[in-house]
């Protein structure tokens, strides 16, 4: 799931890609169904390397790909049941002084430290608290998207980040709901990994027996998809521990 900025009535089917790039980049594709009354944003943690700007982030626009997570299931052909996945005080004068990309049907920005969150409009701000009860995000940045109220499964949003987590591959799937952080919480989400020397088999990942070049329409996903490596799927669906997933290097 995700963190949110205000009221949301439900949310469900998240489904997220990662993937380690070129010169110490990751990549990451977010996706799910949301119903809320109110404008907010969606507000994802990640680990940046220390002491970049706000023009870190590179966002990436989905909008005329909604179907890519459809096509990364196909990758996995029939008959393939869930139930067979191991997982059964602001600044008032800073005001919305970072800069904003429009990403599709999102605004998107990135937040590189907790306190340039005074830089956005206060319906995009978690809590002050907020952080204070998970000292562990201290040094990370945040990826902010901003949504309109209504019922939707809205399209993929997809950005890369320079990572502070070298050869490991990050999936933030941290809950914060209405500024609450609990130690369990209720997930709905699957997980796509693409990349090598990852550890992937003590975790119970499945291995995808296509290529994404079969299934994917690769060169609508801006590079981010690799036509010619295998994709690995976790579920993860009912309570878990709530935190982000973090795959880290195979040890040989």
């Amino acid at each position: 799931m995700c963190c949110f900025t205000g009221k949301v009535e439900e949310v469900k089917n998240t489904r997220i890609f990662a993937r380690l790039g070129e010169r110490g980049n990751q990549v990451l594709i977010y996706q799910m169904s949301v119903k809320a009354p109110q404008d907010l944003a969606m507000v994802l943690p990640i680990p940046v390397k220390e002491g970049v700007g706000e023009n870190a982030v590179k966002f990436f626009d989905f909008s005329k790909y909604e179907t890519v997570f459809e096509d990364l299931w196909e990758l996995f052909p029939p008959p393939v049941s869930r139930s067979a996945d191991p997982f059964g005080a602001p600044a008032a004068a800073a005001v919305y002084s970072l800069r904003v990309v429009s990403v599709g049907a999102y605004d998107a920005s990135f937040v590189p430290t907790i306190a340039d969150f005074s830089r956005l409009d206060a319906r995009f701000r978690l809590p002050n608290d907020v952080w204070a009860k998970l000292p562990g995000y201290a040094d990370f940045g945040f990826a902010v998207f901003k949504l309109k109220p209504g019922n939707a499964q809205v399209h993929p949003m997809a950005f890369s980040f320079p990572t502070a987590l070298a050869g490991t591959v990050f999936f933030p799937t941290l809950h914060i709901h209405e500024g609450e952080v609990h130690a369990k919480e209720k997930f709905d989400h699957t997980l796509y990994l693409q990349g090598s020397g990852m550890d992937t088999a003590r975790s119970g990942w499945l291995e995808s027996p296509l290529l994404p070049v079969t299934k994917v329409k690769c060169g609508n996903t801006h590079g981010m998809i690799r036509p010619d490596l295998h994709v690995f799927r976790s579920v993860m669906r009912g309570k878990f521990e709530n935190g982000d997933v973090v795959v880290k290097p195979r040890k040989v």
